[in-house]
């Protein structure tokens, strides 16, 4: 499935090295994004290896310590799910006061069909030892610490719970093609409903522990921050929150009186979107949008039809209700390193 794009834009660039761009996500027209458009995200160079020689260690608090070629991943039962990945920064130049950071806008995210093998079965082969609280995932991308300059490898770990979670899996294709390698070929981890800093590519090494893990990429980044000054109150980033963005129109668009059809995405890491409400008066009143599908893991796009036939200036907003009763609030949880926003997304129109 190809994307459908209005004026064949591109991503847009915030930065070359590290490479981070962001998906066109205004003008992607179906359901899934291709891998030509899906939003890039990385902390470091791309790390240099060959497939041939690509294995994958498991160790730590298992009974049996294991070494998985590609050849015997593939060989295992494979599952597809479809997933929508999101950086933990998506959004954060919406935020006010203004927050250091890649200034992502709406497209810090892309979605598509992932398939790999659960993680779990690779688990039960190794062993389990029960006073395992945390799975370690160690990436090839490697970087060095800005205070020391001594190696800093990218990673992170999930809780048990949810790395033996049946759809927690090891990816080595993305939309039925095998991974591209700056998405994390050729093998990535996928988790559902976290922040794509969960996801991680290119992954080598796997350990089971009795412990939290304390990386850099776990205590100190990818940490919600409340304070300006001080790390008082701080908490993980893991599940996403509830979200939408508006596609169609775009912010500043000039229109025509008539029918206009109002279109965006919604998604959640608990359940699935249950509502999605649009204003065209500011917030004042309400009106539901039409779901497509429900989706556990993906976005699930949505319509309005607004007819208006005065002209002037008008402001549209869309808020998102998911399954668990979490709504968009009006303001995001402001944050030191901008994370997680998700206040209602709002785009200013002019009708001639």
């Amino acid at each position: 499935m190809s994307d459908s794009i209005k004026s064949n834009p591109t991503r847009k660039t915030h930065s070359l090295t590290p490479e981070n761009k962001e998906t066109p996500i205004s003008f992607v027209q179906t359901d899934v994004t291709s891998a030509k458009f899906f939003y890039l995200r990385n902390h470091f160079s791309y790390p240099s290896f060959t497939y041939q020689n690509h294995w994958l260690s498991i160790s730590g608090l298992v009974d049996i310590p294991m070494l998985f070629s590609m050849q015997d991943i593939r060989k295992l039962p494979s599952k597809k799910i479809k997933v929508v990945l999101e950086c933990a920064g998506n959004k954060r130049s919406l935020f006010q006061p203004k927050v250091f950071g890649e200034q992502w806008e709406k497209g810090g995210m892309s979605h598509g069909y992932w398939k790999g093998v659960s993680l779990l079965t690779l688990l039960q082969m190794t062993g389990i030892k029960k006073e395992v609280k945390e799975v370690i995932f160690e990436s090839h991308d490697m970087g060095t610490q800005p205070s020391t300059d001594q190696p800093l490898p990218y990673s992170r770990s999930l809780p048990l719970n949810k790395a033996i979670h049946p759809d927690t899996i090891l990816a080595y294709e993305y939309n039925n093609e095998p991974i591209p390698y700056k998405h994390g070929f050729p093998l990535r981890l996928i988790v559902p409903n976290w922040y794509g800093m969960a996801s991680i590519k290119w992954l080598k090494h796997i350990k089971l522990a009795d412990k939290e893990f304390g990386g850099h990429f776990q205590t100190k980044d990818y940490v919600f921050y409340p304070h300006v000054n001080n790390d008082n109150d701080s908490f993980p980033v893991t599940v996403q929150n509830v979200n939408s963005s508006i596609q169609q129109p775009t912010d500043l668009q000039i229109l025509s009186t008539g029918k206009i059809q109002i279109t965006g995405i919604a998604w959640t890491g608990k359940g699935y979107i249950s509502k999605v409400e649009i204003s065209t008066d500011g917030g004042i009143t309400w009106s539901n949008a039409l779901l497509k599908k429900k989706e556990s893991y993906g976005w699930v796009s949505w319509s309005f039809e607004w007819v208006v036939w005065q002209t002037g200036e008008y402001t549209l907003l869309s808020k998102a209700t998911d399954s668990h009763g979490r709504v968009q609030p009006e303001s995001p949880f402001w944050n030191r390193k901008g994370y997680g926003y998700n206040a209602t997304d709002r785009v200013s129109v002019k009708i001639e």
